[in-house]
């Protein structure tokens, strides 16, 4: 757990100096095309940060391969209480909402883990009040709810804890559930012989975004009915 701790206040501080600057932007617009427009909520890890290329993240990978039209305004460092600069106007949900998405995943809580300590009650409750406003303004629109992705061999308590808020919460809103994600970087993090990340040693390099599309896309294909 000594590792867990130095790696967190590392990664802590580049949320801050990331994360938050990063709410403030103005997301692209959804790919254009004929297909589907999918939104993505999330964090670096569906950014897609430590990709050469934003074409080369999970989502993109995914969304490409179905002809939707990816709309991801997913924020460096973001969590459900983590680094959330605004609640309500202008926040990833609001943005979501905005583009009427046929399809909304949700990838959040990572982040989460390193705010536990001090706002736990907090987290829980944003996990609700998210997915709830989400389902609520997005009635018809089909939602897709993944156990919070992680980064090291070491995982804290409150890992299991929050993957266990977001999947009661994805059940309340009659979403999909896609379990297993935080283990899809096993045996090839940053001091692993075959790793898989990035120069910075906490994102999934090229490599580990196109190992996590091969296994999102397996998952969505299980679901009933597939995506």
């Amino acid at each position: 757990m000594r590792r867990f701790a130095r790696v967190r206040a590392v990664f802590g501080v580049l949320a801050v100096s990331v994360g938050l600057s990063a709410c403030a932007a103005t997301p692209a617009p959804p790919v254009a095309g004929d297909g589907p427009v999918v939104a993505f909520y999330g964090d670096s890890y569906t950014l897609g940060t430590g990709a050469s290329d934003p074409s080369l993240r999970w989502s993109s990978i995914v969304s490409a391969a179905r002809g939707w039209r990816e709309f991801n305004p997913s924020v460096n460092g973001l969590g459900f209480v983590n680094n959330r600069a605004t609640t309500g106007e202008g926040d990833l949900p609001e943005q979501i909402i905005a583009q009427d998405p046929e399809v909304v995943f949700v990838t959040m809580g990572l982040n989460d883990n390193f705010s536990f300590d001090r706002a736990g009650d907090r987290i829980h409750l944003a996990i609700r009040d998210d997915l709830t406003r989400l389902r609520e303004a997005l009635p018809d629109a089909r939602f897709v709810v993944v156990e919070p992705f992680w980064y090291t061999a070491e995982r804290p308590n409150s890992l299991d804890t929050i993957t266990g808020w977001v999947q009661e919460e994805a059940d309340a809103i009659g979403a999909d559930w896609i379990p297993g994600a935080s283990r899809w970087l096993d045996g090839h993090y940053a001091r692993d012989a075959d790793s898989w990340m990035a120069a910075d040693g906490l994102h999934p390099s090229d490599v580990g975004y196109a190992e996590m599309a091969k296994r999102m896309d397996a998952a969505l294909r299980a679901l009933d009915p597939a995506l």
